[in-house]
C-alpha cells in the first residue's frame, strides 16, 4: 500500500491530539509526519517535510488556513489542502473552492466524516501515482514526443554530438531507419528576397519542406528538419556516385520551389560519407556548397565536391571534439572527460591528416585552451608551468598516444580548478547571504525573496545551495539568528519583550514570544529572569 505524509495544522494541541487517535492512519495509508501551530510554521515544516495532505484550520494566528492553503499551491502544486473550521459560513468555503482546496469541513470533526475524506484524498493520490507509474501513458507519451525526439536525434548528428559507438542505440530506440551505406547532408537555404513577402517565413519554409518531400521521397530516402533557419535534409545514397543524381533532382526542386512556393531556394550539397557519426563533415560541406550562391546564384542546387574538389573532406572535423572536450573541462565528470578525449584521439588515429596539417590542428588546439583559461578565470601557468614553452612541447610529442596522454594531465587540472572556483564561488555566495542576515535581521520585511532579489539568483537555487552549505533552510537560520540576537538584548537591559521583537525583526510580539518559547522552551520574560536570577 502507498504511504503519505499528512502535515497537521491548528493553534489548539488538543486537536491534534484528537485527530491524531480519530484514524486508524497507517491502515488508511497515511502517516502523520508532523504538526504546526500555525500558518507560518506549516509553510517552514512544509518546505523540509514535503507532504502529501496539509490539514488546516481555517482560523489561526499569524496567518490563516486559506492564505496557508494558497501559497501552499503555489509553492507545492501537487499537495492535497483539507480546510477546517468551526465557521460555518458561505464565503469560507467559496474562497476554499476557489483556491482549490480539495475539502471544506466543519468543526466538530466527525471520525467518520473524516475517514471518508481521507479515503477520497488516497484514492486521488493513489490514481495520480498510478498515472506517473503506467507504463502503457509513458509509452503513449514517448510515442507522441517520438518526433521531437528524432528531430533532436539529427540535429545531434549534424553537430557531430553523437559518438560513434552510440548512434546505432539512438536508431533503435528513436525508431529511426537509416542504413545508407552512404550518406549525405543537404543544405535548403532560402533567400530573404522580396518576391513572396505577403507570406509568413516560417509558412514559408513549411511549404519548402513538404514540397521536398513529396517530390524526393519516392526516390531517396532521407530525413528532414529545420534547423538554425534552414532545411537540412539526410539523405541516404546506394553508393557514393549517387550523389550527382541526388544534386539533379534538388536542382528541380530548386526551380519548383521558386513556381509553387514562390521561394528562392539554394540547395547545398554535402560530400557522401559512409558513417553517420561523420555526417558533420558532410553537413559543413554542404553549408559551404550552400554559401557558393553568391558567386552562382540561388535557386539551383550546388554540389560542395563539383565546385571545391580541393576542399578537404577532413577539414575542421577536430573542431568538435575540442568543443566536447572544453565542456566536459567545465560541467562535466573525470570519467566524462576521459571518455570524449579518448574518442578524440582514436578519430584522430584513424584520420589522413597530413604533418603540416597536424602541426596546425595543434596550434588551433592550443589556442582554444588557452581561451578557454582565460574566460574561466584559469591559472594557465599552473597547469603548464610558467617556464614551459607549450608550443614546443606538444609539438615535440610523437603519437597520437602521447598527445592524448598531455590532453587528458592538462584537462584534468583545469577542471580541478574550475571545480574549486565553483566551490569558493558556492561558499562566497551564501557567506554573502550571511553577512546579508546579519546586518537586516531587524528588517520585518526580510524574506527568501529580499535575500535572492540582492544576489540576483533564483529562489529554487538559492535554497538548494544554502541548504547543501549549510545544513539549514534559509528561514532556520534567519529564525535561530534573531533568536540569538535576542537572547543578546533580552540580557543587556531592561527592555521590554515587544522592543526586542521589534528590534530583531518581529512586528507581532506575540508570535515573537511564540517562536522564542519554540527555540528555548520558555518565554522570553521567564528566560530573561532565570538568567538575571543567576547572575
Amino acid at each position: 500500500m502507498n504511504q503519505y505524509a499528512v502535515l497537521l495544522v491548528d493553534d489548539e494541541e488538543e486537536v491534534f491530539q484528537v485527530m491524531m487517535k480519530k484514524l486508524p492512519w497507517e491502515e488508511m495509508g497515511f502517516h502523520i509526519a508532523g504538526y504546526a501551530r500555525n500558518g507560518i510554521e506549516a509553510l517552514e515544516m512544509a518546505e523540509e517535510l514535503q507532504p502529501d495532505v496539509v490539514m488546516t484550520d481555517i482560523k489561526m494566528s499569524y496567518m490563516d488556513g486559506l492564505t496557508l492553503c494558497k501559497q501552499l499551491k503555489e509553492l507545492y502544486p501537487g499537495t492535497k489542502v483539507i480546510i477546517f473550521s468551526g465557521f460555518d459560513e458561505f464565503e469560507y468555503a467559496k474562497e476554499a473552492i476557489k483556491i482549490e482546496a480539495e475539502e471544506y469541513i466543519l468543526k466538530p470533526i466527525n471520525s467518520v466524516e473524516l475517514k471518508e475524506v481521507f479515503e477520497r484524498i488516497k484514492t486521488a493520490l493513489d490514481k495520480e501515482l498510478d498515472e506517473k507509474r503506467n507504463i502503457e501513458k509513458l509509452r503513449e507519451y514517448y510515442m507522441q514526443s517520438l518526433p521531437v525526439l528524432q528531430e533532436n536525434f539529427y540535429a545531434s548528428l549534424i553537430e557531430g554530438r553523437i559518438p560513434e559507438n552510440k548512434v546505432g542505440a539512438y536508431l533503435s530506440n528513436y525508431q529511426i531507419d537509416l542504413k545508407g551505406p552512404f550518406f549525405a547532408a543537404v543544405v535548403l537555404h532560402i533567400s530573404g528576397d522580396q518576391e513572396g513577402q505577403e507570406m509568413d517565413p516560417f509558412l514559408k519554409l513549411v511549404s519548402v519542406k513538404q514540397l521536398a518531400e513529396e517530390m524526393l521521397s519516392d526516390t531517396w530516402k532521407m530525413k528532414s528538419l529545420t534547423y538554425l533557419g534552414d532545411i537540412v535534409l539526410i539523405a541516404e545514397l546506394p553508393g557514393e556516385e549517387a550523389i550527382t543524381h541526388l544534386t539533379d533532382d534538388l536542382d528541380k526542386l530548386c526551380k519548383n520551389a521558386k513556381r509553387v512556393c514562390k521561394a528562392s531556394v539554394t540547395a547545398g550539397i554535402g560530400h557522401a560519407c559512409d558513417s553517420l557519426d561523420t555526417l558533420q563533415v558532410s553537413y559543413q560541406g554542404a553549408q559551404n556548397a550552400a554559401s557558393y550562391r553568391v558567386i552562382y546564384g540561388n535557386t539551383r542546387a550546388i554540389n560542395i565536391a563539383e565546385i571545391d574538389p580541393q576542399e578537404n573532406v577532413d577539414s575542421h572535423w577536430e573542431s568538435d571534439y575540442v568543443k566536447r572536450i572544453l565542456k566536459k573541462i567545465k560541467m562535466g565528470h573525470r570519467e566524462e572527460l576521459d571518455e570524449v578525449i579518448g574518442e578524440f584521439i582514436t578519430a584522430l588515429s584513424k584520420s589522413k591528416i597530413s604533418l603540416q596539417q597536424y602541426r596546425i590542428m595543434i596550434l588551433e588546439l592550443i589556442a582554444e585552451i588557452y581561451r578557454f583559461g582565460t574566460e574561466n578565470r584559469i591559472s594557465m601557468e599552473t597547469v603548464f608551468g610558467a617556464e614551459n614553452d607549450i608550443y614546443a612541447q606538444i609539438l615535440q610529442l610523437e603519437s597520437a598516444e602521447s598527445l592524448g596522454n598531455w590532453l587528458r594531465e592538462n584537462s584534468f587540472k583545469m577542471q580541478e580548478q574550475i571545480l574549486n572556483e565553483r566551490m569558493d564561488t558556492t561558499k562566497s555566495f551564501v557567506s554573502r547571504a550571511e553577512d546579508y542576515v546579519k546586518e537586516h535581521y531587524s528588517d520585518q520585511d526580510l524574506s527568501i525573496e529580499t535575500i535572492c532579489s540582492y544576489l540576483n539568483v533564483s529562489a529554487a537555487y538559492f535554497s538548494t545551495i544554502f541548504k547543501k552549505e549549510t545544513g539549514k533552510t534559509f528561514i532556520n537560520y534567519l529564525t535561530e539568528y534573531r533568536m540569538e540576537k535576542a537572547v543578546d538584548l533580552l540580557l543587556q537591559g531592561d527592555q521590554k519583550t515587544y522592543i526586542v521583537a521589534e528590534r530583531v525583526g518581529y512586528a507581532d510580539s506575540n508570535y515573537f514570544s511564540y517562536v522564542f518559547k519554540k527555540q528555548f522552551g520558555i518565554s522570553p520574560s521567564k528566560y530573561k529572569s532565570s538568567r538575571m536570577g543567576d547572575s
